[in-house]
């Protein structure tokens, strides 16, 4: 990915953070979490491997602001060694 490919990224990703409809998200995914979390109702293995991944796509999603931000941030570190300038 380009310098600027991923300055967009992270200006597009920085932008839905802000949307209304993102902190919908999360509050939907905060709220249905126990219920998913439970294992009270799994009726089978595959059912709990299914719940597993449910749980791993939302645990992604949770913490996408706080990934996208410190890779922002490593992002703009410089690199250690590189001598080379950048014209």
């Amino acid at each position: 990915m380009t310098d600027k490919e991923l300055e967009l990224y992270f200006r597009n990703m920085n932008e839905l953070f802000r949307t209304e409809g993102w902190k919908s998200l999360l509050l939907d995914m905060k709220l249905n979490l126990p219920s998913i979390d439970s294992i009270e109702n799994t009726k089978d293995e595959k059912d709990l491997y299914f719940r597993k991944g449910q749980m791993n796509i939302i645990g992604t999603l949770l913490n996408l602001e706080e990934t996208t931000r410190r890779g922002q941030e490593a992002s703009q570190e410089p690199v250690e060694g590189d001598d080379y300038v950048h014209v």
